[in-house]
């Protein structure tokens, strides 16, 4: 024993501090399920939670301040963690912003907000909004569908993101009522743990692909009998991140399985083309959209960014002349989203989320038809504000995609496309994403998207609604600039969105079309 002591006490500090050091690395590797960067890089990791307890006070002395850094900044990228984490997301003492810039909007409260009662749904259950709108009910669709929830799950591939990003996703998704869009890629058995899922294809046509690479409607047939959770059709034409060009997934981050899922070969980038050879223009694509519909009695819509106008007006002329058309139709944002693409298209192409939107949603409202379709908005929308400006202006669902990697770890690397991800989402990398423990990530999803609702709800119950449907264009006034001299949507985009047809929430939920039921 008095050996023992001596040996120990010849031993030199710096020799106990490799011991501490080695069993934290350890733990971090084999034992740690909470932090993925502290586990995928041991030791190392630990500095990033440490410098972000004093990030704080380093952007305001040295770096930048909560609300420069883009995509999304500091306060932004805050909110969505503590909601995720089931942790205090308020903020104290007023308002960092400067509410006077030009562009800022103010959401105006009613003198009385929305009284609720006690047998109201939302009553106890704030986070429970289903959309107000029923895809495919215009056009009879066989297998109409409300989704359960007003957020949810953009477009993200199995390969782009990894296989327990997705997993996490779709689990966090069923848990609270979203429905997750499998993204270009093909359905994956990662995209099928229980939630609602939309199916999208693109120019690629993956998982729905002849071996020559032209779409096969056959397949999709039989995809959608074999996996009833698929309750609507998506055909992309173009995202936010880089309209009119394709997408590519670079051959490192194809494995076996994603080249089994997609149809490919091993080895080989994969270069979606920037046009569809299943339709050329839109009167074959109104066509395709309902031998589609017609084959699965599922609702299909369409995805674009927007740009030009010309081909949106004769959309809508042709909607009107035959009758039919898209049960609803996804406008995505030039914010950009997690598909990498040249500086110059993710800067320069395509219109912002609002400004797309609007455009788009006037030419189909002075035509009658904005009431039958269902709109969906995607472009930095995950923070419940910014949710509520794209209600006032017609949408009827939303679509987040980085925000839902933010909820489940992401730390806005932005380097998603290099297969370096250090939180694991966005890389095929086996211990780069070994980090992500799904029970724990899918409960965060689960938590970020109920926040986000409750928080939405509330806004409108301020404003003096009972659902955020019913957000008008008088209810939101934008800052010009000049003399603290506001305008309201209404007179900033001249027009006034289509009043939506809501008898009260117990309807919504009472819907036989409500999503969640796979029977």
């Amino acid at each position: 024993m008095e050996s023992i002591v001596t040996f120990l006490s010849n031993i030199s500090w710096w020799v106990y501090v490799l011991i501490v050091l080695g069993i934290v690395a350890v733990r971090d590797m084999f034992f740690n399920r909470k932090h993925t960067i502290s586990h995928n890089f041991p030791l190392v990791g630990h500095l990033r939670f440490i410098l972000e307890k004093i990030g704080p006070e380093l952007r305001q002395y040295i770096v930048a301040n909560n609300r420069e850094e883009l995509p999304f900044n500091r306060s932004e990228r805050s909110w969505i963690y503590a909601s995720a984490k089931k942790e205090n997301n308020y903020q104290g003492f007023g308002t960092d912003q400067d509410i006077h810039e030009a562009s800022y909007h103010f959401i105006k409260p009613s003198l009385f907000g929305y009284k609720m009662s006690p047998s109201h749904p939302n009553f106890t259950h704030r986070d429970l909004v289903p959309c107000a709108k029923v895809m495919g009910e215009f056009n009879n669709r066989k297998k109409s569908y409300r989704p359960k929830s007003i957020l949810n799950i953009s477009a993200m591939s199995f390969g782009s993101l990894s296989a327990k990003a997705i997993e996490s996703l779709n689990i966090g998704a069923k848990e609270s009522g979203c429905f997750h869009n499998t993204g270009e890629g093909g359905l994956s058995m990662y995209h099928s743990n229980g939630a609602d899922v939309v199916f999208q294809f693109g120019t690629g046509y993956f998982g729905v692909r002849n071996p020559d690479g032209t779409f096969s409607l056959d397949t999709l047939v039989k995809l959608v009998e074999n996996n009833p959770f698929v309750r609507a059709i998506e055909i992309k034409l173009s995202q936010g991140a880089k309209p009119g060009k394709g997408g590519v997934l670079p051959s490192s981050k194809i494995t076996k399985e994603i080249a089994g899922i997609r149809g490919i070969e091993l080895g080989k980038d994969v270069i979606s083309p920037s046009f569809h050879t299943a339709f050329d223009g839109i009167d074959e694509m109104l066509d395709l959209i309902e031998q589609i519909a017609d084959r699965t009695g599922l609702p299909v819509g369409i995805k674009a960014a927007v740009g030009r106008l010309e081909q949106w007006t004769y959309l809508a002329d042709k909607i009107e002349e035959k009758g039919k058309g898209p049960d609803f139709i996804a406008i995505d944002g030039g914010e950009g989203g997690t598909g990498a693409a040249p500086p110059s298209f993710a800067d320069h192409v395509s219109l912002p989320l609002f400004y797309a939107f609007s455009s788009v949603y006037k030419l189909f409202k002075d035509k009658g038809l904005a009431e039958r379709i269902v709109w969906i908005a995607g472009g930095k929308l995950g923070l419940p504000a910014q949710g509520a400006k794209a209600f006032a202006l017609g949408a009827d669902l939303i679509y987040v995609a980085r925000e839902a990697m933010m909820s489940i770890g992401c730390i806005q690397a932005q380097i998603c496309h290099t297969n370096r991800c250090p939180a694991g989402v966005a890389t095929q990398n086996t211990w780069l994403q070994s980090g992500i423990h799904v029970p724990l990530k899918s409960e965060r999803f689960s938590n970020y998207a109920k926040a986000f609702r409750k928080e939405l709800l509330e806004l409108a119950m301020a404003v003096g609604h009972e659902h955020p449907c019913q957000f008008t264009m008088e209810d939101i006034e934008i800052s010009m600039g000049d003399s603290n001299y506001t305008k309201t949507l209404a007179d900033c985009f001249k027009y006034q969105k289509e009043h939506v047809a809501f008898e009260g929430t117990k309807m919504l939920h009472d819907c036989p079309h409500l999503g969640g039921n796979h029977e």
